[in-house]
């Protein structure tokens, strides 16, 4: 389990979740992949469960860069959504190839536009940023809350 203990924020996912992830991740390396992740938040809106990704079926990707499209999605997303517990989008993931699972500029931007966006229905969207340098993975978990980044433990 992830925690944020100054916002008493917590996230869990399990491990083969993240498991597939680094391999997709890493099917597309040397450039940089990613997609949506689906769960839900707790009733008070202090935990998140992750559950799912949605890979997008349009995307670019090079060593530093991924932009995805959301074409075709909400027809997945409703299929998740008919489930109970009912799961939506909670947020994005993507791979950082030779690099840190740290936030760049442009990952920042994208979150606070999905923050502020007001067709996407969730206020603090999750970022989920997974790093390889020499062999090595790194999980980033962030969170935007209240208009910052903060990095879940």
């Amino acid at each position: 389990m992830y925690r944020i203990k100054e916002l008493g924020l917590t996230l869990d996912i399990d491990g083969d979740l993240i498991s597939n992830l680094v391999y997709i991740g890493k099917k597309h390396y040397p450039n940089e992949f990613g997609g949506f992740l689906i769960g839900y938040y707790s009733e008070n809106q202090n935990h998140l469960r992750i559950t799912d990704t949605i890979l997008p079926n349009k995307y670019k990707g090079t060593p530093y860069m991924f932009e995805r499209d959301a074409i075709g999605i909400e027809c997945k997303l409703k299929q998740f959504y008919n489930q109970e517990p009912k799961k939506y989008y909670v947020g994005e993931w993507h791979t950082h190839p030779n690099n840190l699972a740290i936030p760049s500029t442009v990952d920042i931007k994208a979150v606070n536009s999905i923050a502020n966006d007001p067709e996407v229905s969730i206020k603090n969207p999750a970022l989920l940023i997974i790093g390889y340098t020499n062999n090595k993975i790194e999980l980033g978990f962030y969170v935007h809350f209240k208009n910052k980044i903060y990095r879940y433990e």
